[in-house]
């Protein structure tokens, strides 16, 4: 069955260490996909959503015009990030992971999702909807993006270690 992200009741969040002392958090605030998601069966499911690399925010302009900049997402050259599953894992009736690929400046790499499913809901104006938690976290440099600079008390300014956290609100076609 065929479900579309609702994204107004949907996120995708981000976060990295900052000079190894705290984290900057950021969301994209454009992305879509389909999910076909089959609720009977769900290793047959299936996931293919793409973000807006222009579309990053963290809330500091000039951090996110230097995200959006060829140091790190090149959104000029590469206007999308896409995650596209190759396979769904069960682990029990709530949980589970969304394996697949994660392309980042034409460069794809496995990922693994792991997935809290929230259950389904019908609105007040008949739709249906599905709801889902992913997290996940990958190094940065393993897709081209290894701009830093080193701290003269020692480390680096920007951490390797990116955690993403998404929630979904699916609504069926």
């Amino acid at each position: 069955m065929s479900w579309k992200i609702d994204p107004s009741h949907s996120e995708i969040q981000l976060s990295v260490r900052h000079m190894m002392i705290s984290k900057v958090r950021g969301r994209f605030e454009e992305f879509s996909g389909q999910v076909d998601f089959n609720e009977e069966n769900p290793v047959a499911s299936s996931v293919d959503v793409t973000i807006a690399a222009n579309s990053i925010s963290t809330r500091d302009t000039q951090r996110d015009d230097h995200l959006k900049s060829a140091d790190f997402l090149n959104a000029e050259e590469y206007p999308l990030l896409r995650f596209k599953s190759n396979r769904v894992e069960v682990v029990d009736e709530k949980q589970g992971r969304i394996h697949g690929e994660l392309t980042i400046r034409d460069v794809s790499r496995p990922v693994i999702l792991d997935v809290v499913y929230s259950g389904t809901a019908k609105s007040p104006w008949g739709a249906t909807s599905a709801g889902f938690s992913a997290t996940t976290s990958f190094d940065r440099t393993e897709w081209g993006l290894g701009w830093n600079q080193a701290l003269e008390t020692g480390g680096i300014l920007v951490g390797n270690k990116v955690d993403v956290s998404i929630e979904l609100e699916l609504v069926k076609e």
